[in-house]
């Protein structure tokens, strides 16, 4: 999930790109030399690809288009056997990009062990088997999709069912749900809020047997009635795109309707305070990974070309996650609040940077603060506090204008829903702004 085009150049300054800056922005950092696009995307590419010096290769998986590989054309060409290659478990294997608070996102590099850690989150989780039909209700983008579409149901042999639409509809979900004989299902906590404001006694669920839920935390509310409906209990599941599968409420595990669970087996979960010190039972803290002796299977290698960023996650012998939780007397875990700014939207992960970098780039503003703000549906949304420039005026019409900048500069989905112009920000005698105070004033509201 990536915001402005950043890079460092010969002559020692920054460049900003104004045209689709999350394609050449990946495309750069990764060094990518192939990209795989539909239609909808060839413009976006086109138009950055001169800035992407290692991309050799534009593959198109429908229609025909200058300059680009049809898809169709070369899997009909290729030979029937390909050679095998030969890997190491420590050897790269993927890489997720994952939204920050104070630089541009970071490159999460996975090995090949990552795979052997799906190894608890397709049976233990999932609860998946190989008669199985599965549905991951979830964009291919975060590592969700890992988990969820590919490793898990992998390591069971169970079946995947995918559905591809333009825009998700709950109706048109609890249908396909009734129509086709989906037997686990997992979505983010949003999909279950926007499910449940549906008529669900229309529905017949008799094929469904197991439900997860993961991104952020889901209200105690959402899984009574989802469970009064359906018979069927959401269990949540709590990990990361630098890690596996670390804490939930497995199959074999009673749930306490709204706590995270208990730790992932192989994984030594714990509460921590800023010494290292595992804390007392009902004390917040910081959730952390016991990595020493051994590194639990799973956990990220590095933030590539951040060697910074990848020492700050370690505390002594622990993986600090960067969330805060306490422990119950009975071993449950119970999440808390981030450590940081990021925003978990719908189950999107969002960087108040990348957005206040899109918003500066227009010209009317000056200033701005992003930081979450409560919703009903999506749990917390993105909320912009905006100084205008000189010459500007605040409008309703200057809003959607801005809105409409960061979805053409971002993402659509990291667009502040909730837009507010203001005078000046909060700072600190540093001049750093109080995000913080901006997000109390929110939440207290």
């Amino acid at each position: 999930m990536v915001g402005n085009f950043y890079c460092s150049t010969q002559d020692g300054r920054c460049h900003f790109s104004r045209h689709h800056p999350i394609i050449e922005y990946r495309c750069n950092a990764a060094s990518a030399t192939c990209i795989v696009t539909n239609s909808a995307n060839v413009a976006k590419v086109d138009e950055v690809a001169a800035n992407c010096s290692t991309l050799k290769t534009k593959i198109l998986i429908d229609g025909e288009q200058e300059g680009w590989l049809n898809y169709q054309e070369l899997l009909a060409n290729s030979a029937e056997d390909f050679p095998d290659i030969n890997t190491e478990v420590n050897e790269e294997s993927m890489c997720y990009f994952t939204s920050g608070t104070t630089g541009y996102p970071k490159m999460t590099i996975h090995t090949h062990s990552y795979a052997i850690a799906h190894q608890v989150t397709g049976p233990h989780w999932l609860n998946l088997g190989e008669t199985d039909l599965h549905w991951n209700i979830s964009d291919t983008g975060w590592a969700k999709a890992a988990w969820s579409s590919y490793y898990g149901p992998w390591t069971c042999g169970a079946a995947l069912f995918i559905h591809h639409g333009v825009a998700f509809s709950a109706e048109q979900t609890l249908s396909l749900i009734e129509k086709y004989p989906v037997t686990t299902m997992c979505g983010a906590p949003t999909i279950y809020r926007m499910l449940v404001l549906e008529d669900l006694s229309k529905y017949d669920f008799s094929g469904l047997r197991h439900c997860v839920g993961a991104g952020e935390p889901l209200n105690p509310e959402i899984i009574d009635t989802w469970k009064s409906a359906t018979g069927l209990t959401i269990r949540d599941g709590y990990g990361q795109t630098e890690t596996g599968i670390l804490c939930g409420n497995f199959h074999f595990v009673e749930p306490k309707f709204g706590s995270m669970g208990k730790p992932a087996p192989g994984i030594q979960l714990s509460i921590i305070d800023d010494d290292g010190n595992e804390v007392a039972t009902n004390t917040e803290g910081d959730i952390a990974v016991k990595i020493e002796p051994e590194k639990p299977q799973g956990l990220f290698k590095e933030y590539r070309s951040d060697p910074q960023r990848t020492a700050d996650t370690r505390r002594g012998d622990w993986y600090i996650t960067g969330d805060r939780a306490y422990v119950d007397e009975d071993g449950y875990f119970w999440f808390v609040s981030r450590a940081d700014d990021v925003i978990l939207s719908a189950g999107y992960r969002i960087g108040p940077f990348e957005v206040e970098s899109a918003l500066i780039e227009h010209p009317a503003v000056a200033e701005s603060a992003v930081v979450s703000s409560p919703d009903e549906t999506r749990g917390e949304i993105v909320k912009a506090f905006v100084v205008l420039a000189p010459g500007f005026k605040g409008s309703d019409e200057l809003t959607k204008e801005l809105q409409n900048h960061v979805k053409n500069v971002t993402a659509p989905y990291k667009y502040p829903r909730k837009l507010e112009f203001i005078e000046a920000l909060p700072k600190t005698v540093s001049g750093k702004i109080r995000r913080i105070e901006l997000r109390e004033q929110e939440w207290k509201n």
